[in-house]
């Protein structure tokens, strides 16, 4: 008898990583981002690359190492030794959300960045946190004496003033200001693993949406969708998507399911109507 084992797709591969919370491989499902545009990827050569790092950072570290030490002699290695920095001159580039393109060109955006920083924090013994700060993605680290906050596009460490005047112009776009101001604290708590992955997925969203790459735009909602199985509105997003990709090429509509779904859950939705009217001239086509 002959069986027939088929290898995982990306997408269930990523379904394994990301089903559980109380084990959720940060790192390697971030990495794997990267199989929908590189589909020969090799994950666990990715996984391998960020040990060759981590093991060439821990010859540097005494063992009795203090915390502070083991921070600035990272900050050393990532930023000064390695040269991990922003990709200035191309920041909306894809690939500075892919971690094998990142380890590569060492330049990156301030979530991909972190995810790895993180990885090679924790390997070396920090307490360290992503930080789902508003428009730029932070890292805190808890030492004996208080609490680090640090640019991962810069590694620069910040004051509570500097982030104050970081968060002024979304606190006036978003109408948090006078009586409606919440503490800075707020703003600095613990990120997520899933969440973490969900910020750098809509970072990718973002971008195929403004290029109308509808087939790489639903490839990340497929892994939106995946990893937040509840959420939606990105049903809704991944319906408009095929929507617009039928209206170019015709045939049947595969946006129907989504959509449909999405009014059912998302009854007080402010734009149910609209996504109604979508629905019922899919219907007629």
């Amino acid at each position: 008898m002959q069986l027939n084992i088929h290898p995982p797709t990306p997408l269930e591969y990523f379904a394994t990583l990301v089903a559980d919370d109380d084990a959720f491989p940060l790192l390697e499902a971030a990495a794997s981002i990267a199989q929908d545009e590189y589909p020969e990827l090799d994950v666990q050569q990715v996984l391998g690359d960020v040990d060759q790092l981590v093991a060439r950072l821990k010859r540097r570290i005494p063992q009795d190492a203090a915390a502070l030490q083991r921070l600035r002699s990272l900050q050393q290695f990532f930023y000064r030794d390695m040269s991990f920095a922003g990709n200035a001159n191309n920041y909306y580039e894809t690939d500075n959300s892919y971690l094998n393109a990142v380890l590569r060109t060492r330049r990156g955006i301030p979530i991909s960045l972190a995810v790895i920083w993180l990885e090679i924090a924790h390997a070396v013994g920090l307490n360290a946190r992503g930080v789902s700060f508003p428009g730029h993605f932070m890292i805190k680290v808890t030492m004996p004496r208080g609490q680090v906050v640090i640019d991962p596009l810069t590694g620069q460490s910040l004051s509570r003033e500097e982030l104050s005047e970081r968060l002024e112009p979304y606190k006036r776009r978003s109408g948090l200001v006078d009586d409606f101001d919440v503490p800075l604290g707020l703003y600095l708590q613990s990120a997520k693993p899933r969440d973490i992955l969900a910020r750098m997925l809509r970072n990718l969203k973002e971008i195929h949406k403004t290029q109308e790459d509808w087939p790489r735009f639903i490839a990340v909602q497929n892994r939106l969708i995946t990893l937040l199985p509840e959420a939606w509105s990105e049903y809704r997003d991944r319906g408009l998507a095929l929507a617009e990709m039928e209206e170019k090429v015709g045939g049947s509509s595969a946006a129907i399911p989504d959509l449909e779904l999405y009014l059912s859950k998302a009854e007080d939705a402010l734009d149910i109507d609209a996504i109604a009217e979508l629905v019922a001239g899919l219907r007629q086509t």
